[in-house]
């Protein structure tokens, strides 16, 4: 619940944070301040230890696929794409990491998981299917490759998080390690796509969402996601990247005055059907 109702915020967020925060900067602000709200958590339980070479390395893949390259380039690519239309090509990742977990033997091919993840990836669609032609529109392709690499990334980390995150059991101390190398080396890349910022002219709404963004949507919705990631198969827990659209355009409907029409409706219907066959395949492995 936590990581399907916080990051269907974080779409809004990052929109509102880039309109006057560099992006890069934006995504360093979020993984630092997130780095540091862990590390203090470790210091209060005394659990803050070097992890070892070998986690290291493991850590450091996970922040480059998930912190990094993922939310690095969404954060870009809202600078050009709404929101909105952000969410649904997100929602592209739960085949990628169905279609990855089967190759790596995480899960074996199954008709009724590949058809939740079409069904729902069907009413995702069909929410946005106004705005489905912007794909085409010039003003959008920049974005488009950005959030293309983006799920692709989001995939591999997640699959890679699911065969190696037993190998340590401190999922804070893991993020604290994910969040600070994220932090640095995208502090590296906003000095060199943004040399010289305005700090001034950094709006305090937009310093609100990066707060937001670093509190909500990484230190509470990550922790949630990698302790998700280790009772459940990484297609059941990417299977939430639909709820996220439902609460984007909630918001919009809220905040912007987006009207909500039948297609919503019935493009809900398919989304929460999507979410009930994939979870249903769960309760059938745990009855066995």
């Amino acid at each position: 619940m936590a990581v399907g109702i916080i990051w269907g915020t974080t779409f809004l967020g990052i929109r509102v944070a880039v309109e006057t925060i560099p992006p890069w900067f934006v995504t360093s602000i979020r993984q630092g301040l997130a780095g540091i709200i862990m590390m203090v958590i470790l210091l209060f339980k005394k659990e803050l230890k070097w992890i070892g070479w070998e986690n290291l390395k493991h850590q450091l893949v996970a922040s480059v696929s998930m912190l990094v390259i993922a939310n690095g380039f969404t954060t870009i690519a809202e600078q050009t794409l709404p929101s909105g239309l952000a969410s649904v090509i997100s929602a592209l990742a739960p085949i990628l990491i169905f279609l990855g977990s089967i190759l790596f033997g995480l899960q074996k091919m199954s008709f009724k998981g590949f058809m939740g993840v079409v069904i729902g990836f069907s009413g995702v669609v069909l929410i946005f299917k106004d705005g489905l032609g912007s794909f085409l529109d010039e003003d959008y392709r920049t974005g488009m490759i950005f959030m293309g690499f983006a799920i692709t990334a989001w995939a591999a980390g997640t699959i890679y998080t699911k065969i190696h995150g037993s190998k340590s059991k401190n999922i804070i101390l893991n993020l604290f390690y994910q969040f600070s190398m994220a932090s640095c080396i995208q502090l590296v890349l906003a000095s060199i796509f943004s040399p010289n910022p305005d700090i001034s002219s950094w709006s305090l709404t937009s310093i609100g969402a990066a707060l937001y963004l670093s509190i909500f949507g990484s230190v509470i919705a990550f922790f949630s996601y990698n302790y998700a990631l280790k009772h459940v198969t990484p297609v059941q827990v990417s299977i939430l990247a639909y709820i996220n659209t439902i609460i984007a355009v909630f918001l919009g409907w809220l905040l912007l005055n987006e009207r909500i029409t039948v297609e919503f409706i019935i493009a809900t219907i398919l989304i929460i059907l999507g979410v009930f066959i994939i979870n249903y395949k769960k309760k059938e492995k745990t009855s066995k």
